[in-house]
């Protein structure tokens, strides 16, 4: 990795140690990152952090380790926008995106670089001990409960000592019901104060509706909270892409009219698409 992209990284680095109040607590939100690590990165001893390290700090900060510019596509600029409602006005909204369409991209940005924001990834196999404790690490709190309704109060003691704080559930249609259901205790402890988003792809939509429809716990509460409706990101259009490509070093028309035709509007696509144009090779 470059001089230039490691010290990019720690530019953004600092900015995150500052948002989280300090080098420990930032290493309490980062996986598999410690604060020996980060103290090493901020203060120049670059010799004994693996390039492997490098991109999986950029990987959680919103940083570029390998040099991809991010353009301020259609989809991330609503979703930015929805991201700042939410947070200044302690907002609860579902927003659903296709794969690919630069949600958690947006996300990730947003959250590196506003105070009181934390984006948590969320998994399948979680169950409500490990939703809440990696929502306490995601805000740089260790875990000191022992019980559900112990770290449930660490969540929300914690959240009402910020100052506007967000929290976004990305991937939320991969919780269980189980895990979901927290979403309505989160909710009902901090209106008025946090803001919650809850992101996914269109399937979180047909999930939260056909629970309505057949009356299944919870289901009937959680759309009430997200307004009865869903905030739905537009598709990423042949300019996006055009947009993408340039900003990433490919000027080439052939170039760029082929991978608007086989990205089919994923950015994922786009990515993979330019780097093996540029380097030369094929899909």
């Amino acid at each position: 990795m470059q001089k230039e992209q490691k010290q990019q990284i720690c530019e953004r680095l600092r900015a995150y140690c500052d948002q989280k109040g300090s080098q420990n607590k930032a290493a309490n939100s980062l996986n598999g990152v410690s604060s020996a690590t980060i103290s090493k990165a901020l203060t120049g001893q670059w010799d004994t952090i693996a390039d492997e390290m490098w991109r999986t700090i950029a990987a959680q900060i919103g940083g570029k380790a390998e040099g991809w510019q991010v353009v301020n596509t259609k989809a991330y600029e609503c979703m930015t926008f929805t991201l700042t409602n939410a947070q200044t006005d302690s907002l609860v909204l579902a927003v659903t995106g296709d794969a690919g369409s630069g949600k958690t991209e947006a996300v990730k940005n947003y959250a590196a670089g506003h105070t009181n924001a934390y984006h948590l990834t969320c998994s399948e196999y979680w169950n409500r001990r490990t939703f809440m404790g990696k929502l306490l690490k995601c805000m740089g709190v260790s875990v000191s409960g022992t019980t559900v309704g112990e770290m449930m109060d660490d969540i929300v003691d914690t959240l009402k000592r910020k100052d506007t704080p967000l929290i976004v559930l990305d991937e939320a249609d991969k919780l269980t019901d189980q895990v979901l259901y927290f979403f309505i205790s989160l909710y009902n402890q901090l209106e008025g104060h946090c803001g919650i988003i809850l992101t996914a792809t269109s399937f979180l939509q047909k999930r939260i509706e056909r629970g309505v429809r057949l009356n299944r716990k919870g289901y009937a509460e959680i759309y009430s909270r997200i307004g009865r409706k869903f905030v739905k990101l537009p598709m990423l259009n042949s300019e996006d892409i055009a947009a993408v490509c340039v900003a990433n070093g490919l000027n080439d028309n052939k170039g760029i009219n082929r991978i608007i035709n086989e990205s089919e509007g994923d950015l994922r696509r786009v990515k993979r698409s330019v780097w093996a144009t540029l380097k030369g090779g094929a899909l």
